[in-house]
């Protein structure tokens, strides 16, 4: 019987930031197995035009309107398709030309695109996890009425789709996230408040956007990824767990209804998982670099101190309540991230920004995408108004 593994014709969205970079680096090494089929950026014009000029797409697509000219012209010769601005996201998310998206747009920016090519029933390598943060419900439910598959690219969702990989309807008990600490693991509030955009960039074992480096500095990332989770694998919030594994080796655990744990591991490279979601359900063969147990002579699990990194403790609260708190308090930390890296305030100032937010805008339980959308606006709007511009 033949292994060999269909072409798959890729929609890279998000192509020049940490993500896309990555998936370009497995396409680049697997020519035989993936092509690029639609690329989109939302600034970096120059990276997408080199990209485009290297795998010569059907289509590109650069958010920021006023670099479309300098993206058309330099194109003009490669027969590539040139769209420009939000709409045009979704224009070419509706493209039936291609077999897999994979979501890398970061933010709220990424969810419109995304629920498009659900409704296209495509398969979906999920990078963006705040399309599920801000409208899992809806968007998990258009996945199975479409039937389009959804492959988790975050490292701590992979680990968890690897695991289940296999066990049927075996009943998880629950799931333990594991998070590295970030750069502050220990810090107290009296060190953080002197924090600054540099340090906080600084990730001890991952190389990521500046986005979710912030997020990861401040433990949003997991709350994020603890609501993430919820949706992606059906599970009640008291059935997630989250714990600091400093050595980041341990990407996340099962734990079934009979005391058994399955943890996948590996060495921090966000590769990986990328490549996993690409060519799933097969593994294929790569030269990224091994584990060497013999390098490591211990791996330490501790309880996330969520008095001093109080996002966790947010995110938590917008798991346990629903509705569309998440999308207000995602919102707000869009926001408050922004601002932060903009020097606009401190560091701990992001998350007295979010808290405000989430007790600010009105709750609403069982939300339209149109409310989230709207909630969404309206958190935005109050979390800026707390920030002196």
């Amino acid at each position: 019987m033949s292994n060999a593994i269909k072409k798959k014709r890729i929609a890279l969205f998000g192509s020049t930031g940490s993500i896309g970079t990555q998936a370009i680096e497995v396409i680049r090494a697997n020519p035989s197995l993936f092509e690029v089929e639609i690329l989109t950026a939302q600034s970096n014009h120059e990276l997408l035009i080199a990209q485009a000029l290297e795998f010569n797409p059907n289509a590109v697509v650069i958010g920021d309107e006023s670099k479309y000219l300098l993206v058309k012209d330099a194109l003009s010769s490669s027969g590539v398709k040139v769209f420009s601005g939000e709409n045009a996201l979704v224009e070419v998310a509706d493209f039936d030309s291609y077999d897999m998206m994979l979501a890398g747009i970061v933010g709220f920016a990424g969810l419109k695109p995304t629920l498009k090519a659900v409704e296209k029933g495509k398969a979906i390598g999920l990078a963006n996890k705040e399309t599920l943060v801000v409208a899992g419900d809806i968007v998990m439910r258009k996945a199975l009425e479409n039937r389009a598959p959804i492959i988790p690219v975050d490292s701590e969702h992979s680990a968890i789709f690897q695991c289940l990989v296999g066990e049927g309807r075996n009943k998880i008990e629950k799931i333990i996230l594991t998070a590295s600490g970030g750069p502050f693991i220990g810090k107290k509030p009296n060190f953080l408040v002197n924090v600054k955009r540099h340090h906080a960039l600084s990730h001890p074992n991952w190389e990521m956007g500046a986005k979710i480096s912030i997020d990861s500095s401040t433990l949003m990332n997991k709350g994020l990824e603890m609501i993430e989770a919820k949706w992606l694998f059906n599970l009640d919030p008291e059935q997630i767990q989250v714990v600091i594994h400093q050595q980041s080796i341990i990407h996340s655990m099962i734990q079934f209804e009979d005391g058994s744990i399955k943890a996948q591991m590996g060495l921090p490279d966000m590769k990986l998982p990328i490549q996993y979601a690409m060519a799933f359900p097969q593994r294929i063969k790569n030269e990224f670099p091994r584990l060497d147990f013999r390098k490591y002579s211990s791996l330490s699990f501790d309880e996330p101190d969520v008095k001093t990194f109080r996002n966790l403790a947010l995110a938590t609260e917008a798991m346990f309540k629903g509705g569309n708190l998440p999308c207000v308090m995602n919102a707000a930390n869009e926001i408050a991230v922004w601002a932060f890296l903009h020097n606009r305030i401190g560091f701990l100032d992001m998350t007295a920004v979010v808290e405000k937010t989430m007790q600010q805008i009105s709750f609403i339980e069982k939300p339209s995408l149109e409310e989230y959308f709207e909630s969404d606006g309206e958190a935005r709007n109050f979390a800026a108004s707390l920030i002196k511009m």
